[in-house]
């Protein structure tokens, strides 16, 4: 097989390929051998009739269909490896001559990894905003402890912003009743608009047993996007009432015996949870800076099909429906233009901050462990609720394992970034980041950067707040 490549943009090549049949005549007598099993000759038996007589029977241009098409992907394959070419996505391949019994010729045109300049990864530096955590962020997180541990008292008054009732909804659509939006005993903290639009304003005033109705869209349902009226009766109007701040309000809430000493707790967590942030305002830092100081010629088929694909994730639930998907762009007070611009955009950068990682892990030689990708599956099962055997599986099934393999590298890849960089906060003071970003050198426990520390970070968090909310269920038990 012989094979050469015209460059044909900085993002693209065609590979011309020509296949003497002599290397396919292999595969043409397994063709043949397969056909002889599966075709009834008189007088033979399975398997045994010559091939003359199949090809008389089926003629040899269909088998030898059947042997070029199985064929071009791995010769395409061996094409691209001999020419050390690193494709982006699937080749558009042509068949331009087959012969019987002299050859087979076929191009195929692909996108592939342009060669980018870097720059030099040891001068970039990074500026970041410095963490502070001040009284107003402790008292934040005292007053969210305290509202998990508060009980909730009836009021004989019309309900206001802050209270929480208990209410009966329905709606019509036409005069037609919507069951689906028909509810009873529904709890709801007022003010809070985490239900239909205009329902908190409506509530306002009511006391027990009052009813008002008012008009809405609704936003789920056959009548998505139609003006409803909805009728909302309060049952129930509760106030929540706060434990005082104090040192036995500190043994109930958490493990410590004082208030000043869940309060110099509290404030750790913050500065934890900032630390958090700013390891992401690093990382994201790191990227743009790269972005800015490096030329990318991108790859358009690739950076239109990532855009073909959010668009039909953003219109998927509205049936493919582009009315309605300009509606919902209205309301949010956008446009299909503007979608459409920030979707390339979107897009542009994503493929640009792949290629350009990527480029940089190939320079640093970036190897991804065994122990790299355990760890990222155990974090990814906890995410998804499932046992990592059980997401590798869903993964392997859905061939999104080298995607991940992938996300792995790039994640290393940042790391590395960081190690060599400069990163000072807006007050000139160097900041340590082996805390999120393994230390320097060690490309193991680089593995986890931001991502992985955000991801621990708001788990332990969930697991304090559930134990808070179930310590409170208990004393409200009591």
């Amino acid at each position: 097989m012989k094979s050469t490549v015209e460059k044909l943009s900085p993002t693209r090549v065609r590979i011309n390929v020509e296949v003497p049949f002599t290397e396919l005549e292999p595969e043409i007598d397994k063709a043949f051998k397969q056909l002889a099993k599966q075709v009834r000759l008189p007088g033979f038996r399975p398997g045994k009739a010559p091939r003359k007589l199949l090809e008389a029977r089926v003629g040899r241009g269909a088998v030898l269909e059947q042997v070029v098409n199985d064929a071009l992907p791995g010769r395409y394959s061996e094409a691209v490896a001999s020419s050390s070419l690193q494709p982006l996505g699937q080749p558009e391949i042509e068949i331009t001559k087959l012969e019987d019994n002299d050859e087979l010729v076929f191009t195929a045109e692909v996108d592939i990894r342009p060669e980018i300049e870097l720059p030099d990864l040891s001068a970039l530096k990074i500026t970041v905003d410095p963490i502070t955590v001040s009284d107003e962020d402790v008292d934040a997180e005292l007053t969210s402890l305290q509202e998990r541990f508060g009980t909730l008292t009836g009021v004989d008054r019309a309900a206001e912003n802050g209270d929480f009732v208990s209410i009966d909804l329905s709606a019509t659509v036409n005069g037609q009743d919507v069951p689906e939006a028909t509810t009873e005993g529904l709890s709801h903290e007022v003010g809070s608009g985490q239900l239909i639009e205009g329902l908190d304003e409506a509530i306002v005033g009511l006391k027990e047993d009052e009813s008002k109705v008012f008009t809405t869209k609704l936003v789920a349902g056959e009548h998505a996007g139609q003006d409803a009226e909805v009728t909302v009766t309060v049952r129930s109007v509760k106030v929540r009432e706060l434990p005082e701040l104090d040192d036995e309000f500190a043994q109930l809430a958490s493990e410590f015996d004082t208030i000043d000493e869940l309060k110099a707790d509290l404030r750790e967590k913050v500065a934890r949870t900032k630390r958090v942030q700013q390891a992401e305002e690093i990382r994201d830092k790191a990227i743009e800076e790269l972005l800015a100081q490096t030329e990318v010629p991108l790859p358009e088929k690739v950076v239109q099909a990532q855009i073909d694909d959010t668009l039909h994730n953003a219109i998927h639930s509205l049936d493919h429906d582009e009315e309605k998907f300009a509606e919902a762009l209205a309301e949010q007070g956008s446009s299909r233009d503007e979608f459409d611009a920030d979707n390339r955009t979107n897009a542009e950068k994503a493929i640009k901050t792949q290629l350009v990682m990527d480029a940089i892990a190939d320079k640093l030689d970036i190897q991804v462990g065994q122990n790299d990708l355990t760890e990222r599956l155990v974090l990814m099962s906890r995410q998804y609720g499932l046992e990592p055997q059980q997401l590798l599986q869903v993964l392997q099934q859905n061939n999104q394992l080298p995607a991940m393999f992938a996300d792995v590298r790039r994640g290393l890849t940042v790391a590395a970034v960081v190690h060599g960089a400069t990163v000072t906060d807006t007050d000139g003071t160097e900041i340590d980041t082996a805390e999120f970003f393994g230390p320097s050198g060690e490309q193991a426990d680089a593995e986890g950067a931001a991502e992985e520390a955000v991801d621990a970070a708001a788990e332990e968090t969930a697991a304090e707040e559930a134990a808070a909310d179930d310590a409170a269920a208990d004393d409200d038990t009591k």
